[in-house]
Order: structure tokens, then C-alpha cells, then sequence
């Protein structure tokens, strides 16, 4: 049986860089879809927006998916985990999830 429990921003446990990580996970077929990195704000705005928006570790700035691709992540939920150190974000994706046109980043494996 799940739990459903409610959180404010600042009861997450965010790294030095003041970072998350984020699973990004198709609500429809459980399919993990893409891993990347929230702050506060990008939490903030995708609680606000309904759509993923994430924080650039290589360009330092915010970025909603799906703005220049149009492969946009339409958010039905967000959990997070027992510790409060990650969040499991489900979505509808639309188009793919990964620059490289994978639909998801998860494509390769270790032989």
C-alpha cells in the first residue's frame, strides 16, 4: 500500500551544487525514459508549468524539454524517494526523450 505524502521545496535533500536528480519515467508504460538534474527552482517551475524543466550542469541554465526539439514531457506526477534525494517524475512523452532520437537515453548496455 502507497503512501501518499506531501513535501515543500525545502524538505528536499539537494547536493552541494544545490542539484536533484530526476528520473523521467512514461506513465503509461513504466518505461524510464531520461535522468537529469533539478534545483529548487526548476522544481519550482515544473510543479507550475505541468512540463519537465530542468537545470543545464554543462550550460548553467534552465531548460523545459522539449522547447527547441518539441519533444515535450507533460508531467502527471512527481514522487520522491524515502530519503528525499530523488524524484520520480512520470510523464507523457511526446516525440522522444533522448537528443539522440532514442525514446529513451537507456538504450545501451554493458556486455
Amino acid at each position: 500500500m502507497s503512501k501518499i505524502e506531501k513535501a515543500s521545496l525545502n524538505s528536499f535533500k539537494f547536493d552541494k551544487q544545490g542539484l536533484i536528480p530526476a528520473i523521467i519515467q512514461d506513465y503509461k508504460t513504466g518505461k524510464v525514459l531520461m535522468l537529469a538534474y533539478m534545483n529548487k527552482e526548476s522544481l519550482r517551475r515544473t510543479l507550475k508549468l505541468k512540463k519537465t524543466c530542468f537545470w543545464s550542469r554543462s550550460r548553467k541554465e534552465y531548460w523545459v524539454k522539449g522547447m527547441t526539439s518539441g519533444h515535450f514531457q507533460f508531467v502527471k506526477s512527481v514522487s520522491f524517494d524515502c530519503d528525499q534525494d530523488a524524484l520520480l517524475i512520470k510523464v507523457r512523452q511526446v516525440g522522444v526523450a533522448c537528443h539522440t532520437g532514442n525514446l529513451t537515453c537507456f538504450y545501451r548496455r554493458i556486455k
